[in-house]
């Protein structure tokens, strides 16, 4: 999973560059736009950017603001901290998605094209519901991991915090 995913990101980004280098040397070099292009780049960029939460959420690496972390002075409750902020990421996360499967569904009933190439948006359309759905799925994995640590007491080793005077030790 991690070399296909890796594999699949990395050809999305390159594509997405390799787009925007051939549009900025079309239009402001060559002063010849191609006809198109932008609108044939929306795939990748789309599906890029879902792909890269759902991988974000698959390695547990989304950027988040600890804040609360600092004031806790045990592991059980920095894992009771996680525990909730999983719980609401994967009710929101829930919600979202069922926006996003309605988006889908007048998406397909509608079945929009592009204004240029004719090509279906639906398929651009269709990556958020894609990428909600797997993202919920291993917002769901994390919650149970997280479930488990408080329910056994086996806490990860990033839960623990040093004491000030550890940490004077440590300097």
């Amino acid at each position: 999973m991690d070399r296909f995913m890796s594999l699949l990101l990395t050809g999305l980004i390159c594509l997405v560059a390799l787009g925007q280098f051939v549009q900025v040397i079309t239009r402001y070099l060559l002063e010849i736009p191609v006809l198109g292009l932008e609108e044939s780049l929306l795939y990748p960029t789309m599906w890029l950017y879902m792909a890269g939460a759902v991988n974000a959420s698959r390695e547990n690496s989304h950027i988040r603001a600890n804040v609360l972390e600092i004031f806790l002075k045990t592991p059980k409750q920095v894992a009771v901290l996680a525990l909730i902020g999983e719980a609401l990421s994967l009710v929101i996360g829930c919600w979202l998605t069922y926006w996003a499967w309605d988006f889908t569904k007048y998406s397909m009933r509608v079945w929009r094209e592009s204004p240029t190439l004719y090509i279906p948006t639906f398929y651009v359309d269709v990556a958020l519901i894609t990428g909600l759905v797997l993202m919920m799925v291993f917002t769901a994995i994390q919650l149970g991991r997280h479930i488990y640590q408080v329910a056994t007491g086996n806490y990860p080793p990033s839960a623990t915090h040093t004491t000030e005077s550890q940490q004077e030790e440590l300097a």
